[in-house]
Order: C-alpha cells, then structure tokens, then sequence
C-alpha cells in the first residue's frame, strides 16, 4: 500500500474510530406507541433530512411527560452531590493485525467487493448463527423483485402478531407496498415484514419457503428461513457468507438501494397520521461512505450489521454478526474503511 493510501486509510479509520464515543445507547430495538384510527385510502411516504437522534419513536405520551419532570427535578437536586462514576470504561480503540487489518471482537465476519463477490477478509464467516433483523433484507428482496410497489396492501389481524418491534399499523388499514417495503429497510418493524410476507405468499409459513429458495439461487446454501422478521424460532439461522450473498443481489437491486441509504423517513399512517422513522443504521448516519444496508439484534444473535459503501468506483460489504452493542459500531465501521482504502 502506497504512503497517500495508507494515510487516507488511518484518517477513514480514526472517523470510524469515533463511532465508539456514541455507540453505547444505540439498541436495535424499541416499543412504539398504538398509532389507532380507522382504515382510510392509500399514503405514501416521504424522505426527510436526518436527525441524529436514538432509533426510537420518542413522542412522550401525558404520563410519560409527567414522569419526565419529575425525574428531571430529582437528577436537578442529585447534581448538587458527589458526581456518579460510570460503570463502564471507554470503549477501547480499533487495533489492527500485523497486515493492517482492522481486529474485532464479532464472532463472526465478512468483507466482499460488493460487484464481483470476492472475499477480501473473513473471520469464522460459515459459522451458523441467529441473524437476527438482517435477514428482512431477504424478505425486501424477495419484495422488491416481485414489482408491483404501488399496489395496495390491505393489513389483517395476523400481521400485528410481532412483538416488540412494530409499527403498530392496523388490520383493516391500506397501504402502497412501496410504503410498506421502505419502512421495513429504514426502521425494521416485524409488523410490517409479517404483513408484506403474508401478502407475497399468503402465510409466513409459504412466504418461508419463498425466503429458502431465493437464498439457495443466491448461493447461500447454509441458511435456513423460518419467519420474515429474523425473530428467534428454531431451526432458523445463517452465516455471514450466505448474508453477504444476500446483501450482493440486494446492493444490485434499485429500488433496495434507493431505500437504504435513507437516513430518515415519514411514514404516513391510514389515518392520516405521521411519524418520522429514524433510520436504525447507525453507520449510515456518521461515514459519508456508507450507504446503506440492515441491522439486527436479539439476545440469541447479539448485535448484528449488515454495511455498504462506496468510494472511488469500489463497492464494499461487510457482515458482521455476534458483536457488542458498543462493538458492532466500531468493527463494521472500520472494516468498511480498510475495504475501501486497501
């Protein structure tokens, strides 16, 4: 590697670095509020600039604002004490491997060249494991290739089945599937992937199948799909090989690609409602090289990302699977980097 390289290549990699500082309250996670209504006519959905705030719907119900003030006087008259110490150290910097790449602590890893599929860094990559929320890249695929996105998808009383994470549409409401479909990517609501598989395949069960055969097209031969939305159920599991293949048709797909680079949406609700959606991809929002791809995380899976970039004609992915909360932040970021500059 050439001095300038290597240069540009540290400076990537101390911005990923930084990621470390916010990446402690970053949970891929949340409950959202009911949104209520009644069934009403076909909205769509609108990109908005971003706003770096936690990937959760943050509008305080009367309670909460009440609960709010109080504990806002009380840490008012704490502050007057002696200072709380944090229980936690700061996270520790990227250190790199003799061949300067970046090391991590994920249990499993994967970095392709997003065009030609070539494997430029691996760690324990066939290793199976719960994917968690990233397979719902799967379930987009499978969506967006299928076309038809304006049509309207009527939601029934067994989308809503899909604690915790949802979105909290209603049976009865309609929505465009486009609208559907870039909820999913940007704030992973499993509502939203159970009603979209549902309306792809009639069940999940069917839909499963679909997922199955999809990924064996892919290559992505040591997987197994049970459910849309990458929550946990036995017998389902994949590997960060088989979810880089997954996330290679996905990076090739337009429409995929047009809505995972957004760092925020409106999402408009049958009623007429709205709400800002905060894209959960963290790394999206801090490297302007990053543009895109999925998050994920259950206790069974740990903390799990799926990322893109591009830089100079170089299209980059990196899976990472089975990390920290602190640490899937650091690792995909500066594995990102090191494929972009290396």
């Amino acid at each position: 590697m050439k001095w300038p390289n290597r240069i540009l290549l540290l400076a990537a990699l101390a911005s990923a670095a930084a990621l470390s500082a916010w990446s402690q309250d970053v949970v891929d996670s949340e409950v959202v509020r009911p949104s209520g209504g009644s069934p009403g006519p076909v909205r769509k959905a609108q990109a908005v600039p971003a706003k770096d705030k936690q990937d959760v719907d943050d509008s305080p119900s009367p309670v909460q604002k009440a609960a709010s003030k109080k504990s806002t006087r009380a840490r008012s008259h704490r502050t007057h004490g002696k200072p709380k110490e944090t229980p936690e150290s700061a996270p520790a910097p990227t250190e790199f491997t003799p061949e300067g790449i970046p090391k991590t602590g994920a249990a499993s890893v994967i970095v392709v060249d997003a065009h030609s599929g070539q494997t430029l860094y691996e760690k324990n990559a066939d290793q199976m494991r719960a994917a968690a929320s990233t397979q719902k890249l799967l379930t987009a695929l499978i969506v967006a290739e299928r076309g038809f996105l304006d049509q309207p998808v009527t939601v029934q009383q067994i989308d809503t089945m899909a604690d915790p994470v949802k979105l909290n549409i209603k049976p009865g409401d309609t929505y465009q599937r486009i609208d559907l479909l870039r909820a999913l990517l940007v704030k992973s609501p499993n509502d939203v992937a159970r009603c979209l598989a549902r309306d792809n395949a009639d069940s999940v069960e069917a839909f499963a199948e679909v997922m199955n055969r999809r990924a064996r097209e892919l290559g992505a031969v040591n997987s197994h799909f049970v459910n849309p939305n990458g929550l946990p159920i036995p017998g389902q599991y994949s590997t960060a090989r088989d979810l880089s293949m997954i996330a290679r048709a996905a990076y090739a797909n337009p429409t995929i690609r047009s809505i995972v680079c957004l760092q925020q949406l409106v999402f408009r609700y049958a009623n007429g409602r709205t709400r800002e959606l905060e894209n959960t991809n963290k790394v999206l929002k801090r490297l302007p090289y990053c543009n895109g791809m999925k998050t994920g995380y259950t206790e069974a899976a740990g903390h799990c990302l799926i990322c893109s970039g591009s830089r100079g004609g170089r299209d980059i992915i990196v899976v990472v699977m089975g990390d920290s909360k602190a640490g899937v932040w650091r690792d995909a970021s500066a594995l990102l980097s090191w494929g972009l500059w290396m």
